[in-house]
């Protein structure tokens, strides 16, 4: 039996897989966000331990003689969150996550002071990235940064908890603009560009990899035998891409999470910071992927479904599982900014096209189009950056819908699959590193890909109708921000 732990943005959710590699049982736990200030985005770290080891104590509880077998535990986890540890492990202040958009004035700085940084972290410097966060804390709480003894991601952070070990993979390193991505190692002059060094980061490890060995306290809370094996884990994206068996240069899928992200399998560093795509190591040796990323997709609707005080399901359901056509209505789905293909923090949500007339069901569906075109924007500038892209699967909690997966699908003009456990699939991925970490196998015989539950095709009969929506939607966001 194998374990994955996903520390997400909202919550956390634990698989629990089999040694045939199915889902024998999930546990999750919620987690509170704190917005103290405009553009700020904070969590307390230890609220990731205490829910990642609740959910672990559900399944323990529910099933304690198959989490009494687990032989390894694999870690996936929300990117780019900086968790500012002193001499004792412990954390300074909150963390301050990857939505967070304070660190725009840092960003500038960052790139000027480092003119090599695209070379090296093959990415633009942006707000919700790690190294821009740390130049921050340095200008506006010099009394933290002189403090800083270590600088962890949050799944990074629970594995310190569980094992005493401070460890990070590759693929998750890639998110700070700390790594030389293309050489898979800490870059010493982009640290000192943030006032760093190599004493300040965590030993790094392949995601498949052995990285620590899960301590004494949890395995007999758990019933677990002594030993058992934590990977170096995964990304949350690149942790879904192995739970989707997406391991093959070309893999690519869709994640409607509380982001959203269009991903891509390369086997080579191929930066493109130009169209603000991120080029990241992946999860297994050898290989990179490419991302265009969304910083409000469900987050979009979880917005929608609070403001009508209606849940998501509800508002959903009237429009059946397909439309027409395109709503009069365009969203704006910049609830947070975002990264590709504007990298702009100060980007902001709008709804455009209201009328007297206008009823629900239009602003519903007018939310949904609004991320599947930010979705084709991405999927673009990934296009340009290395070539088209055929078909993708569609994984995150907005994969539950098929209205929003043909909405995509006639939106992209590509093939949409949803699969079996797409919700869970950085979770499961976690997992299969926690089997890989612990067997030795090869990833190709453990990182097989899921079936696929139903096929979207684009519809003739809609995308015309699309394509001239999405030339309008384009329209929208440079006439905004010029009037801002």
């Amino acid at each position: 039996m194998y374990l994955g732990l996903d520390v997400g943005t909202s919550g956390v959710k634990a698989v629990l897989m089999s040694e045939a590699g199915a889902i024998v049982a999930t546990a999750a736990r919620e987690l509170a966000l704190s917005h103290p200030a405009p553009l700020w985005s904070e969590q307390d770290p230890d609220s990731w331990v205490e829910a990642a080891t609740g959910a672990v104590d559900d399944l323990a509880h529910r099933h304690p003689r198959e989490v009494a077998r687990v032989r390894g535990i694999g870690l996936s986890g929300q990117m780019h969150g900086a968790t500012l540890l002193d001499e004792d492990g412990r954390p300074l202040r909150p963390a301050i996550l990857w939505n967070d958009g304070r660190s725009q004035a840092e960003c500038v700085a960052l790139e000027q002071r480092c003119p090599s940084l695209h070379a090296i972290a093959g990415n633009l410097a942006m707000p919700g990235f790690t190294a821009p966060k740390l130049l921050w804390v340095a200008r506006h709480e010099p009394a933290i940064f002189a403090r800083i003894a270590k600088v962890l991601l949050p799944k990074a952070y629970v594995r310190y908890r569980l094992t005493g070990e401070m460890v990070e993979d590759m693929s998750d390193a890639a998110g700070t603009l700390w790594l030389d991505v293309g050489q898979r190692r800490w870059s010493p002059p982009l640290l000192q560009a943030t006032g760093l060094d190599l004493h300040h980061m965590p030993r790094l490890v392949e995601g498949s990899a052995v990285s620590a060995v899960l301590a004494a306290e949890f395995a007999q809370r758990w019933g677990m035998a002594k030993g058992v094996m934590v990977a170096g884990g995964a990304g949350d994206n690149a942790a879904s891409a192995i739970g989707l068996g997406a391991i093959a240069p070309g893999d690519a899928f869709l994640s409607l999470g509380t982001s959203g992200v269009v991903f891509r399998v390369t086997d080579r560093f191929a930066s493109a910071p130009a169209s603000a795509v991120h080029a990241f190591c992946h999860a297994l040796p050898d290989l990179w992927h490419q991302m265009g990323v969304m910083l409000s997709a469900a987050a979009s609707l979880a917005w929608l479904s609070d403001v009508m005080e209606t849940p998501a399901a509800a508002l959903l359901a009237p429009l059946g599982e397909r439309v027409d056509g395109p709503s009069p209505i365009k969203f704006l789905p910049y609830l947070d900014g975002e990264r590709t293909p504007h990298n702009d923090v100060a980007a902001s949500g709008a709804l455009i096209g209201l009328r007297g007339a206008t009823g629900r069901g239009q602003v519903v569906q007018a939310v949904l189009e609004g991320v599947a075109f930010a979705a084709r924007d991405n999927l673009a500038a990934l296009s340009t950056a290395s070539g088209p892209v055929a078909e993708v699967d569609l994984v995150g909690g907005g994969s539950r819908s098929p209205l929003w997966a043909q909405i995509c699908a006639d939106v992209l003009g590509i093939p949409v699959h949803r699969v079996e456990e797409g919700e869970v699939g950085a979770a499961l991925g976690a997992a299969r590193l926690g089997r890989l970490a612990a067997t030795g196998e090869k990833a190709a015989d453990v990182c097989t890909r899921p079936r696929r539950l139903a096929t979207f095709a684009p519809r003739a009969s809609v995308t015309a109708a699309y394509d001239e929506a999405y030339r309008r939607w384009r329209e929208l966001y440079p006439a905004l921000k010029e009037s801002a």
